[in-house]
């Protein structure tokens, strides 16, 4: 049913029909956007009226009080029958058969739209910005209160329409609209747990921070370092190591040498080097360790060293003689085993 009303230098469509959801007539695709599907009878009468284009409507659902708005794609329908996006029908609480209102109207294009996602995982997407403008597509108004459908990689994505401006229901054809987003429907901001400075926990921290960097330094002190030359010094003969020190000479004839005597023997182990001219044909620096290979004293002022005793004396030789009986060990010689005869 039908009827044609006037005003305001234009005539205007009203009409009333049973609605039905767009999968009746196998046309799916149509939930991806708010196009309807009116009847025949319905292109007749707003050809002959001066309406604007591209064709809005305005639905709504008396019973409820609810109200939308929308545009059509084809005149196909059932007499007396309109077949609508089933998230329509949800945001008009419509059931299969009810009684639907349609009007025609005219509307401003949008400037901003403010939405806001019904869950958080709309927002996990690569990129939202590019889902949103390919479906809005499909899309010829948008309505402040009503819940939109975004269907994306096999999910369905609910999305409310917050704020629209200049108007409550703005046409998005053909037109530069901003867009805003509000946070989802189930976001919960993160709890701040504030810094504890000072009061009763600050000392205690404080204290627990200072045993944890006590325990550091000491496995650090426990760690064995690299010292390098700490072993002890052995003689090749057993015997007990003496002291000995190394007179280093001096490079420049013009020292005094009385710094050179001064460092004379202490305690019957050490010895000087004594007069700078004593170096003779030494290279300068060369370590000199009491007396040179001959035997003889590299410095002249140096004591000769004590004779042997008696008892040192006997043991060497007893050594000597010792090591002279003893027998020499057998060479080999060639062919000097027994003969057998077999018989």
């Amino acid at each position: 049913m039908w009827r044609v009303g006037g005003g305001g230098g234009g005539s205007r469509f009203e009409a009333s029909y049973r609605v039905y959801p767009v999968s009746f007539i196998d046309k799916t695709q149509l939930e991806n956007g708010d196009k309807v599907i009116l009847p025949p009878s319905a292109l007749d009468r707003l050809a002959s009226l001066r309406i604007d284009y591209p064709m809005l409507f305005q639905v709504s659902n008396p019973k409820e009080q609810k109200m939308s708005h929308c545009g059509v794609l084809e005149f196909v329908a059932d007499e007396g029958h309109a077949y609508i996006p089933y998230w329509m029908m949800q945001n008009l609480l419509l059931s299969e058969g009810d009684l639907i209102k349609f009007k025609s109207i005219s509307l401003s294009k949008g400037t901003y739209v403010k939405l806001r996602p019904h869950t958080s995982d709309f927002l996990d997407i690569s990129n939202p910005k590019a889902v949103l403008e390919m479906t809005l597509r499909n899309y010829s108004c948008l309505t402040k209160g009503d819940a939109i459908l975004v269907n994306y990689n096999n999910k369905r994505y609910f999305i409310d329409i917050v704020e629209t401006q200049p108007g409550d229901a703005v046409t998005i054809i053909e037109t530069d609209c901003e867009v805003d987003f509000a946070p989802p429907l189930d976001y919960v901001e993160p709890k701040r747990v504030p810094a504890k400075t000072g009061g009763p926990a600050g000392p205690e921290l404080g204290q627990a921070s200072g045993q944890k960097k006590d325990e550091e330094a000491k496995e650090e002190e426990e760690v064995p370092s690299f010292v390098a030359f700490a072993g002890t010094a052995r003689r090749l003969d057993g015997k007990p190591q003496t002291s000995v020190s190394i007179p280093i000479p001096q490079q420049k004839q013009g020292a005094s040498s009385s710094t050179a005597g001064s460092s004379g023997t202490k305690g019957g182990g050490g010895s000087s080097l004594g007069k700078p001219g004593s170096l003779g044909k030494r290279a300068a620096g060369k370590l000199v360790f009491g007396r040179d290979s001959s035997g003889k004293s590299a410095n002249p002022d140096l004591p000769k060293p004590p004779p042997l005793s008696l008892r040192q004396q006997q043991a060497s030789q007893k050594k000597q003689k010792e090591e002279e009986k003893k027998p020499e060990s057998p060479k080999f010689q060639a062919f000097t085993g027994k003969s057998y005869k077999m018989t």
